[in-house]
């Protein structure tokens, strides 16, 4: 399910220039796609799906991994990113601007295998992982799903209903299947850590957020140069002069105030913790409250 197979050609040409900037995993398929090590693990991914997932997804099946994929963010797909995916053979649920609805849609299609179940996951955010373990929880307590408390969880409890109304076991059958989960993001990280210590984690989960060539570089270098990229293809307005607010002055906030000052932003920091908001003042953005900020 994509927006465009045609863009396949235009999604294939980015890729091949993604490889490039990408020679850890480059050197990974090229030393271990003749063994194929991960012969057997079927992956139920959901992550971004851009060029650099699409050079990801390519490195998992070289080495011998079977692949569904979905976006982690109704946004963030580029659409030529996953035209040339499907155009591979590997069944990808993405498109640019998908509606709540369909959002949870594809995340259950990655776990509708046609024979064997998926046996690991590649998370990013955490939903793949919560959709499981939420639905396995609502098997035998359908009120787990009585009071959502946000526009997506209500569509994600009614998405989860409707599955069971067709299927009362479809989630512990597909949750007793996985082996483990591999998170890239914070947020995922945090609810693992929660489900962890509350004992409801299913399975072994493996904290790709914080390793250092993460949380030390895509964090911090990536971010600066993503965030005004992507407010500038958004909305097409000159920063130079705006006040800038960023909330949050780890590596992520700090990567991204440094490219806002670079364009002549009047940057703002807002920060709980005392030693990152004390970093942020010792770097020249003045450090604010939240309340003051949006007043």
């Amino acid at each position: 399910m994509v927006a465009d197979l045609s863009l396949s050609s235009w999604g294939r040409k980015e890729m091949l220039i993604a490889e490039i900037e990408m020679p850890g995993l480059m050197a990974i398929r090229e030393e271990f796609s003749g063994s194929k090590p991960l012969k057997g693990a079927r992956i139920a991914g959901s992550l971004h799906m851009t060029i650099q997932t699409a050079v990801l997804i390519e490195t998992l099946t070289a080495l011998g991994a079977e692949v569904r994929w979905a976006s982690c963010n109704i946004y963030s797909t580029q659409d030529h990113a996953a035209a040339a995916i499907a155009e591979s053979g590997v069944p990808v649920f993405a498109f640019k601007g998908e509606t709540l609805e369909q959002y949870w849609d594809y995340c259950h299609k990655i776990f509708e295998w046609p024979s064997d179940q998926a046996n690991m996951i590649l998370d990013d955010g955490g939903d793949a992982t919560l959709l499981l373990h939420l639905g396995t929880k609502a098997e035998s307590d359908l009120s787990v799903l009585n009071k959502p408390s946000s526009e997506e969880e209500r569509v994600l409890y009614a998405a989860i209903k409707k599955k069971l109304a067709t299927d009362p076991k479809w989630y512990s059958v597909r949750l007793a299947a996985v082996k483990g989960v591999t998170e890239e993001t914070t947020t995922g990280v945090k609810r693992l850590i929660e489900m962890a210590a509350d004992k409801s984690l299913a399975f072994p989960a493996i904290n790709v957020n914080d390793s250092v060539t993460k949380s030390k570089f895509d964090n911090l270098y990536g971010c600066r140069e993503s965030l005004v990229d992507a407010i500038k293809r958004a909305t097409d307005v000159m920063i130079a002069g705006k006040v800038a607010v960023v909330a949050g002055f780890g590596d992520v906030g700090k990567g991204s105030a440094q490219a806002l000052r670079a364009l002549s932003a009047q940057v703002w920091v807002t920060e709980v913790d005392p030693i990152c908001a004390l970093q942020a003042a010792m770097e020249g953005f003045r450090v604010v409250t939240m309340e003051y900020a949006a007043d």
